[in-house]
């Protein structure tokens, strides 16, 4: 559950499979030719072509896994995400005193008592650029996206030599970048390693920016279990009162079109002009053309469809080519 499918030409999400149960057909097999008994008639008993089979749906996808969590944490390297997650949950993630350390989204059950629980989720930490690819970036951002509320973990300490309010912002500019739905996402800001030296004297500051931004601020230690209880009741408070359908992807709908439209192209590599359409293409590649009644047969669908008068209207000559799917053919003007 969380796979995203995309279309890789396009970007189009075609499914989200967010739901226990849940199937999409990516790909769809090509049905099989009719045989020459689906051609006889009661004037034309002796057929002797056949169709070949369809070809199969053919195409690149894209699978993405957008994890599913409640509460998402998000913060620079080294801020203490990992360690809160371990001490809330029966999570075990890795902690070290290096960057990184997290390099695969850790989920825990909080459980808050018998009745109330939430998963939470520890991400890898973001950097500057992060909206962009830089770092862990886009592997970070998109989980970020499931989650209907955001802890925004700061080391108010400065223990790295950063400015807490510099980081909060940072983040914050680096989560509007990458979409703007995420900066309306509710988030609680914890100010974590209060513990440690420096932290009462940058909290002042870090607390009136927060506020001015109109986000709660709750003081924590991830080291010593101070505070982190309080934090996570507040957070499954906020959760309660977040929409449900917020956080979902806009799943998009690839457009319905004519199955005998048709588009010639002149910019084609390898022929002259290119025609491009759904059943045109299905007839190229169904027929023998080593078979004459085949052939006869792709001749009077191909004027059907208007195939030969759009070609003559787009200036084409005698002897030029033209490009159907995998085949190229001679222009022969008959008429």
């Amino acid at each position: 559950m969380g796979t995203v499918v995309i279309d890789d030409a396009t970007g189009v999400i075609l499914a989200d499979l967010s739901h226990e149960g849940e199937r999409f057909l990516a790909a769809k097999g090509g049905r099989g030719g009719k045989g020459n008994a689906c051609y006889v008639t009661s004037t034309k008993q002796g057929v002797t072509f056949a169709e070949k089979g369809e070809p199969g749906t053919k195409g690149w996808l894209r699978l993405e896994l957008k994890l599913l969590a409640d509460v998402g944490m998000v913060g620079y390297p080294s801020v203490g995400k990992s360690s809160i997650v371990a001490r809330v949950s029966a999570a075990r993630p890795e902690v070290a005193a290096y960057h990184f350390t997290t390099l695969t989204p850790v989920l825990g059950v909080v459980r808050l008592d018998e009745e109330n629980s939430f998963v939470l989720a520890d991400l890898p930490g973001l950097i500057d650029g992060a909206s962009k690819g830089v770092g862990l970036g886009h592997d970070f951002l998109r989980h970020i996206e499931r989650t209907r509320v955001i802890l925004h973990i700061v080391d108010t300490s400065g223990s790295e030599g950063r400015d807490p309010v510099e980081d909060f912002k940072k983040i914050n500019e680096e989560l509007a970048l990458y979409s703007d739905k995420l900066v309306k996402r509710p988030q609680l800001v914890v100010a974590n390693k209060m513990d440690l030296p420096g932290a009462e004297e940058h909290y002042p500051a870090l607390e009136k920016y927060v506020t001015e931004k109109g986000y709660p601020i709750m003081k924590a230690s991830a080291a010593t279990g101070d505070g982190l209880r309080a934090v996570m009741y507040k957070a499954f408070e906020m959760l309660q009162k977040a929409p449900r359908d917020e956080a979902m992807l806009e799943v998009g709908h690839l457009r319905e079109v004519d199955p005998d439209s048709f588009e010639i192209l002149t910019d084609s590599e390898d022929a002259d002009f290119e025609v491009k359409g759904k059943n045109i293409e299905r007839l190229v590649a169904m027929t023998n053309f080593d078979n004459e009644e085949a052939v006869y047969r792709f001749q009077l669908i191909w004027r059907r469809l208007g195939i030969e008068k759009a070609l003559k209207d787009k200036g084409i000559e005698e002897g030029q080519s033209v490009k159907i799917g995998d085949m190229v053919f001679e222009f022969e003007d008959r008429y």
